[in-house]
């Protein structure tokens, strides 16, 4: 999913201040691409290792077990609780950030957002082909996976660029941004047509009206959280009873926010959605993403043999091949006929080596992919753990070959701007720009 660029200065500042209370600090840590790819790393790891430990049905015990009141058509399984409720907060943020894409972004000039936007259609297109390639005459079970290898997780793809990123083009990350951000409105629009079922369409039309209370209060942009929250809980409960998964709520309640500041009602400064963005995106980064990932990637694998016989299914290989193929076919090659049979071009600051490494990174799949897979086999079947084991394998190959290509290319800018800067004679003028005789 989308992140927006950190505040660096911002938050050299309030971590120097001994006296700024501790939480705000900790939040302003949270917001750093680098911390939150890491939490969901860290989550990653622990449900793995503790799902294939001695002790592992105390975890499935854990994820399995049951709260909440079935009258409302609430009891869930706490793994269904991450994927369901928590990560509407996750897709809260992804609805903010879209809208404001469309209103101010990237999104709003035709001309800028072409080129991306081809390619994030492309990088959708192309893995599901794949996948359902490989897996064509396995069954319509297996076919029901095919929207798992289309969705980038921009949170980790994000934190392997700020890792690798001192000298790369900004226009590298304004690209990956927009392409995100589109990658999110498909995998919206096919979680809610594709993987919706039981529809009940008198409580889908129910959640209209406290999505309306919600949104006259935030078009008066009233930001109290105590009137906030009831009619956005209200949306979710009915939006989740209807049939429709519960996350589309989430996108719904953040495309109700107003991006620009209202000058009528005194607002000075940014609008009312980065504001809401940057109070929850430490709750979505820091717990929501990651307990969803410490529930739904605990799988137990069998050690190696088990990993093996994992990746044998062609549901599984169909994800990896999807995700390292067929994500940076489907970006790079898009990219290309775009800007080769219409007037759309590549931003100057750009290599086409540099798309290549994006491409890669674009196979990424980790968050929406493990939900994706949950709403595609269901936790019963053996192609849910074999799909999981997948979207790990396939994403850590993406990254790690994504991450070979984009420090190369890192290793080329930073040589150049040495060069760009060499004044070889002290006079205080770069060499490049001194006149040969």
């Amino acid at each position: 999913m989308v992140k927006r660029p950190a505040r660096p200065a911002l938050t050299a500042r309030v971590l120097s201040r001994s006296s700024y209370p501790e939480y705000l600090r900790i939040t302003e840590i949270l917001r750093l691409e680098t911390v939150g790819g890491a939490l969901l790393l860290v989550a990653t790891a622990a449900a793995l290792i503790w799902a294939n430990s001695p002790a592992a049905g105390a975890y499935f015990g854990l994820r399995d077990l049951e709260l909440g009141y079935e009258p409302w058509h609430l009891s869930l399984s706490l793994g269904h609780w991450a994927s369901d409720g928590l990560l509407a907060v996750f897709f809260f943020i992804a609805g903010l950030e879209l809208k404001r894409e469309f209103v101010s972004g990237e999104l709003r000039s035709f001309s800028k957002a072409v080129v991306p936007v081809a390619a994030a259609v492309g990088g959708v297109a192309v893995p599901a082909l794949i996948y359902t390639l490989v897996n064509a005459g396995q069954g319509a079970e297996s076919l029901r996976g095919w929207a798992i290898p289309t969705a980038t997780d921009i949170a980790f793809a994000l934190a392997v660029l700020a890792v690798i990123n001192t000298h790369l083009p900004a226009a590298l990350r304004t690209f990956l941004l927009t392409l995100a951000v589109v990658d999110d409105l498909l995998a919206i629009g096919i979680i809610a047509f594709f993987y919706s079922s039981g529809l009940q369409p008198l409580l889908l039309l129910a959640a209209l009206v406290p999505l309306g209370v919600f949104t006259v209060l935030v078009q008066r942009r009233i930001r109290t959280w105590y009137l906030l929250l009831p009619p956005a809980v209200a949306t979710w409960a009915l939006v989740h009873a209807s049939g429709i998964h519960a996350t589309v709520a989430g996108v719904l309640l953040g495309f109700a926010v107003p991006v620009l500041a209202s000058r009528k009602r005194g607002e000075t400064g940014t609008g009312m959605a980065e504001s809401l963005e940057h109070r929850l995106r430490p709750l979505s980064a820091g717990f929501a993403v990651p307990v969803f990932a410490f529930f739904s990637a605990g799988v137990a694998v069998g050690g190696f043999e088990g990993f093996r016989s994992a990746l044998a299914d062609p549901v599984a290989l169909g994800i990896v091949a999807a995700l390292v193929v067929g994500k940076t076919l489907g970006v790079f090659g898009t990219t290309y006929l775009v800007t080769r049979t219409t007037r759309a071009e590549l931003d100057d600051g750009l290599a086409w080596i540099d798309v290549a490494g994006l491409a890669l990174l674009a196979g990424v799949g980790f968050t929406v992919s493990l939900l994706i897979a949950e709403l595609s086999f269901g936790s019963g079947s053996v192609h849910d753990g074999h799909a999981k084991v997948a979207i790990l394998a396939g994403s850590l190959t993406a990254a790690l070959l994504a991450a070979v290509v984009l420090r190369l290319r890192n290793r080329h800018y930073r040589a150049l701007e040495k060069a760009e800067q060499r004044d070889a004679d002290g006079d205080g003028v770069p060499d490049l720009f001194e006149s040969k005789p």
